[in-house]
């Protein structure tokens, strides 16, 4: 384990594999635990890099957190790795990716279903106050379950118990509540620019059966960028990279070495 110093003195934590250009992958409402499939896929050709989000894993902490802060974060990983790095992130890691490479350094950018909120599901989206709501009476399994229950599965599921079950993440990620309801706050303040100025080839990596308000935001994502290609899984959920690992990682290899200069 590294650790590198934020712009605000908060120590970040980033594990490194592997040995070649750099490749970082931003998680987003788990733990950096969530590429551990992922990881071995590329790092016979790549350095992987895995930070862990402030107030989770390794990495320090503060009361305060906004999106700015997040990217500054990973900005002092950038900035302590070797070359420029692909940027790979997953809901709201692919909003980190994206929102870091408008300033950061980077080669390419790869965000599966980036955590954006648009229209009609963004002026009325109340996720974090849910979570708090059900924080506050001291109850944070129940917080998680309302989080999975919307992002997961678009707010509809019939049976949320029997998926949890199966789930690998439940019961340990209900000890990530506070830190998970702090980020969805900071996407529901985030409003989507007409225009978003990054200056590298973005992938941006969808499933069919992924959250409705999700999609909207992908969509709206690739209208704003200037140089990016949109791929759609058949019958991939929102869990796409662990979900289809093969499929999404084939589509990411593809991307970035047919695209490397």
């Amino acid at each position: 384990m590294q650790t590198v110093t934020s712009a605000d003195g908060t120590s970040i934590a980033y594990e490194r594999h592997g040995d070649g250009p750099p490749l970082v992958l931003l998680h987003g409402g788990s733990s950096p635990h969530y590429w551990k499939p992922i990881v071995p896929r590329f790092v016979e050709d790549y350095t992987v890099i895995v930070p862990h989000r402030r107030g989770t894993g390794e990495s320090g902490d503060t009361e305060e957190y906004t999106l700015d802060r997040g990217t500054e974060d990973v900005r002092a990983v950038v900035d302590a790795v070797d070359g420029d790095p692909v940027l790979f992130g997953h809901s709201f890691g692919g909003l980190l990716a994206i929102e870091t490479a408008r300033s950061a350094p980077a080669e390419r950018v790869v965000a599966y279903e980036p955590a954006v909120l648009v229209g009609e599901y963004r002026e009325r989206a109340n996720l974090a106050a849910q979570m708090q709501t059900r924080l506050d009476d001291g109850d944070p399994r129940e917080a998680m379950k309302y989080y999975v229950r919307e992002v997961m599965h678009g707010g509809e599921i019939d049976d949320l118990d029997g998926w949890l079950a199966e789930w690998p993440p439940w019961p340990d990620i209900v000890g990530l509540a506070d830190n998970i309801a702090r980020i969805n706050r900071a996407i529901e303040q985030y409003r989507l620019p007409d225009t978003l100025d990054v200056d590298v080839p973005v992938l941006l990596l969808t499933g069919t059966d992924g959250p409705p308000h999700l999609r909207d935001g992908i969509h709206a994502v690739h209208g704003a960028l200037s140089d990016s290609r949109l791929v759609e899984f058949d019958g991939v959920t929102h869990a796409g990279p662990t979900e289809a690992p093969e499929r999404v990682t084939g589509e990411v290899r593809a991307f970035v070495e047919t695209a490397a200069p």
